[in-house]
Formats: structure tokens, C-alpha cells, sequence
């Protein structure tokens, strides 16, 4: 419990280009590194956890093992996502300071596609203006003429942090070891 958790390869070479999946959230363009992401699904059934954090939706079953999946829009402030029919669940891979691989879902809008985008075309995050936390984000990428948010996994799903903030809000620890 509370070990940080981090994706795998989610660090992006300064000098390469990458593949990055894009998203929608709350009508914002977003981007994280495919390297650590195993698998998108639908947005199905989900279990309700009682007494976890408002950005922390449930847990899926996926194929015998308990996924949590986290609310983005939830993690990142603002309201629950409003569930459509285009809503996914992006299984990520992270692994604990142990090494213990955990899969972690990620509610998203929609999912837009898996694009190239050159390191060059990757600017430092800004200092100001954003809607989300400045450390959630890696950089500010321009895509087909539009900014892509390009995020920072690891500190997005940083569990000691969710885990203190589930405490400040009286909820339990969030405990994503499978043990």
C-alpha cells in the first residue's frame, strides 16, 4: 500500500519521435505514450467500491483479474465523466516500486487514434493556463493544427498521492496491491 506507481517505458526520448494514443476529455485533446498501455475497452460494467475517492469509478473484471478504473476528468478536479456510448476504459500497465505489474483502466471520453508525433513538436509544459495540474503534464504537442495535452502517467496515477488524498477526504487508502 502506497507504493508509487509507474508505467512502463512512459519516459519519451528527447531526440525521438513516439507513438502516442490520443483522447478526448471534456472536449480537450489529450496524449498519452502507447508503450504503457496494454489494451482499450468499452465502458462496461463496473463495481462500485464503497467509500473510495470520487475519481476512483470501481473495478471491472478483466479476464479473472480486479481492474480499478479511474475517472481522468475526476483525477483531475473536475466533475465525474458523463458516460456515453463512446466511453472507453484504457487498461494501463504500471508496476509497483516492488516491480509487481498492476493494471490500472482510465475513463475516458473517447478514444481518438494512435498518432506519431515528433519529439520536435513537443513543447514544455506551460506555467500557466492550464485546466489540470502542471505536473500531470509532459508537454503541449500540436496535432493537425490543434494543442494535444501530453500527459505524465506516472504522476497521474502516483498512488501515494491518491492515497493521501483519499485520507484527507476521510475515505480509505487506496490499496491497488492484489496480495
Amino acid at each position: 500500500m502506497g507504493a508509487v506507481m509507474t508505467t512502463r517505458h512512459t519516459a519519451v526520448a528527447v531526440d525521438e519521435d513516439a507513438q502516442y494514443l490520443t483522447f478526448m476529455l471534456g472536449g480537450e485533446m489529450f496524449a498519452i505514450a502507447i508503450l504503457g498501455i496494454k489494451e482499450i475497452i468499452e465502458y462496461g460494467s463496473l463495481t462500485v467500491v464503497p467509500m473510495m475517492p470520487a475519481f476512483v469509478r470501481g473495478v471491472i473484471n478483466l479476464r479473472g483479474a480486479v481492474v480499478p478504473v479511474v475517472d481522468l476528468s475526476a483525477r483531475f478536479g473536475r466533475a465525474n465523466s458523463a458516460i456515453t456510448r463512446r466511453s472507453c476504459v484504457i487498461i494501463i500497465e504500471a508496476s509497483s516500486e516492488e516491480g509487481r505489474p498492476q493494471d490500472i483502466g482510465l475513463l475516458v471520453d473517447t478514444v481518438s487514434a494512435v498518432q506519431e508525433i515528433p519529439a520536435a513538436q513537443i513543447e514544455p509544459p506551460p506555467s500557466f493556463g492550464a485546466r489540470i495540474r502542471a505536473d500531470f503534464i509532459g508537454g503541449m504537442a500540436k496535432v493537425d493544427g490543434k494543442f494535444v495535452i501530453v500527459l505524465e502517467v506516472d504522476k497521474v496515477l502516483s498512488i501515494d498521492e491518491m492515497s493521501s488524498l483519499a485520507e484527507g477526504g476521510q475515505a480509505p487508502a487506496l490499496d491497488l496491491d492484489p496480495r
